[in-house]
């Protein structure tokens, strides 16, 4: 009989727990905006995508060249729980078919092992689920050399599901991101300054449902916006691709100065997070979002103590949310490191704001009151007047438009030396001289090299390099350097 091999891959997507125990009208609320997700995410790689939503779960089917790259967006995908991918063959309508398919496609996963056949089935058969078991079993016992039929412990167990005249083959199992659905719990603005926490924060309410678009507070000059724009992008990527968030950016340069110029130096720190704040919610009103996020966590630093942070909520009256509040320093990290924002946080570019001289830890509210009165809000007024808005998904285009470097597209050899500054293993070829230096260790090796010659910083999309190379140029004043962008 002729071989046969699917063309397809199926995805069987189960739910986040806390979905299926949701009543009727809810849950379908929910797995519906899932469903929405999924196919706004997927539609993009392929129209060839076929998608099937249940009560119970969604199945997707994709071309085969696109599993490694589906399976990946589906696990970085909020609202799924498990992710089951199974081979897909149509048009199976006997037992010497079932069993030819399956010895075919899983034989590799038997040789030397014991193993059991598990089935399931769904419509009008001639067979039974128990004999299509012993039917595939017998023949992958009779055709493999493997161990034995272990109907107790097996060391592989092949599942199969029979639905009308469909094959599945159930061929893996993993474990999803879990939470609800994006946008399906609501949208937060996140305080983003690119570190370690507020990139995890901004991770932690997308994984629980929350469209998170994302302010930033400008105290670092080009450099340090580029910088924040290339991890919220990341951050979208990867996790929120489904649903458009925008980034806003609000010059505050001038809110610094007028801070020196009225405020007690013990309470600058304090004054500074309130502020930030208080921009935080009008542009939040304007974008009709209910609440703030930021990444403060208790006692981290002077003015995360409780009596601080109760001083800095009292400037608003809209609800922020603080999900590491209680986590230590060690565990934002290692989740950072678990979802790839860990380099970005350690190479970006540091930029001190407000850094009070014996900052208070236990604040007053009366103290404050008086600080307050003496700020000039209109300093503030024109900050948030002169903010800029961009959708996340512009963000190339945009860092395009003030990246400040100049970027070239053709080389001619021994013009330049090329320098890849991707953080994986490839390594870009050009006919110019090209060196790797992971963008998270240009800071420290760049000025190591000869500064008499002309360098292009490579990465994917350029982000990184008008990032770090700006950075270099504002601190070490390289005027060397360009962005390559062929």
């Amino acid at each position: 009989m002729q071989t046969i091999k699917s063309t397809t891959q199926k995805f069987i997507i189960k739910f986040f727990p806390e979905i299926m125990v949701k009543g009727n009208a809810a849950r379908k609320l929910i797995t519906g905006h899932l469903y929405n997700n999924i196919i706004n995410i997927l539609t993009v790689m392929s129209k060839d995508m076929q998608f099937k939503k249940f009560s119970d779960k969604i199945e997707v089917v994709c071309p085969i060249e696109l599993v490694v790259e589906t399976r990946q967006k589906l696990l970085d995908t909020p609202g799924i729980e498990l992710v089951l991918e199974a081979l897909q063959f149509d048009d199976v309508d006997s037992l010497v078919a079932i069993k030819t398919i399956v010895n075919e496609n899983m034989k590799h996963t038997i040789q030397n092992k014991s193993f059991v056949v598990r089935a399931k089935r769904t419509g009008t058969h001639d067979f039974k689920s128990p004999l299509i078991e012993q039917t595939v079993g017998g023949y992958m016992l009779d055709k493999n050399k493997t161990s034995s039929v272990d109907l107790h412990n097996p060391e592989k167990t092949i599942r199969i599901e029979i639905v009308h005249n469909q094959l599945n083959i159930i061929t893996n199992k993993y474990r999803g991101l879990g939470g609800y659905p994006l946008g399906s719990q609501g949208e937060i603005l996140s305080l983003m300054s690119g570190g370690f926490d507020s990139t995890v924060a901004s991770y932690l309410t997308m994984k629980r449902g929350i469209k998170t678009h994302f302010v930033f507070f400008n105290l670092g000059g080009v450099a340090h916006e580029i910088g924040v724009k290339q991890v919220a992008m990341y951050l979208w990527s990867k996790f929120g691709s489904s649903n458009r968030v925008t980034f806003t950016s609000v010059p505050f340069d001038d809110v610094i100065t007028e801070i020196f110029r009225s405020t007690g130096e013990t309470y600058m720190g304090v004054t500074l997070k309130r502020l930030m704040l208080k921009a935080s919610q009008r542009i939040a009103n304007d974008l009709g979002i209910d609440a703030l996020l930021t990444g403060e966590s208790i006692a981290q630093v002077s003015s995360q103590t409780l009596r601080n942070l109760a001083i800095i909520d009292k400037a608003i009256d809209m609800l922020v949310i603080r999900p590491l509040a209680t986590m230590n320093k060690p565990d934002i990290i290692s989740i950072a490191n678990k979802i790839g924002t860990r380099n970005f946080a350690e190479s970006m570019p540091e930029y001190c704001g407000v850094i009070s001289k014996n900052p208070i830890i236990h604040g007053s509210f009366i103290r404050i009151e008086k600080e307050d009165k003496k700020f000039d809000y209109s300093v503030l007024d024109k900050a948030v007047e002169n903010a800029t808005q961009v959708n996340v998904d512009e963000i190339i285009t945009d860092i395009e438009d003030i990246g400040q470097l100049e970027v070239v597209s053709d080389v001619l050899s021994g013009d330049y030396t090329v320098i890849d500054i991707r953080a994986d293993e490839d390594y870009i070829q050009t006919q110019c001289p090209s060196i790797k230096i992971p963008f998270y260790k240009l800071k420290s090796e760049f000025m190591k090299l000869p500064q008499d010659k002309e360098y292009l910083l490579y990465c994917e999309k350029g982000i990184l390099s008008q990032l770090h190379g700006q950075f270099l140029q504002d601190e070490h004043n390289c005027k060397n350097i360009k962005v390559y962008r062929p």
